[in-house]
């Protein structure tokens, strides 16, 4: 498998329960945006700071298509199946936990991917 890196925002407690929860089946490579030469992926801090990246097979992915990859990656092939198919919806409730981390909801679906 070709080596599979991770873009994350390193100050997010969902983000990095996330992160923990893909490395238990999947082999990745995490950086914290805040902490990365953003450079040497073509990316820019603005592109960061907004969603995830990830970086696979020479192609770079954002937001929910990120989450849907690395998904089916990890094995969660239905899940994967269903985040891709949804469409805008996908996006939509992506961009809703980004902007939402601190609430109890988003606080709520962490302590289910907890490791």
């Amino acid at each position: 498998m070709s080596k599979i890196t991770v873009i994350y925002d390193g100050q997010c407690e969902f983000c990095k329960q996330s992160v923990q929860w893909v490395r238990a089946k999947l082999p990745i490579e995490a950086v914290s945006y805040q902490s990365a030469d953003l450079n040497k992926f073509g990316l820019t801090y603005q592109e960061c700071e907004q969603s995830v990246q990830v970086l696979f097979e020479s192609k770079i992915y954002k937001s929910a298509k990120a989450v849907a990859l690395l998904l089916k990656l990890r094995g969660n092939k239905f899940l994967s199946l269903l985040l891709s198919s949804s469409g805008r919806v996908g996006d939509y409730a992506y961009y809703w936990v980004a902007k939402n981390r601190s609430s109890v909801v988003v606080k709520v679906i962490a302590r289910f991917i907890k490791i």
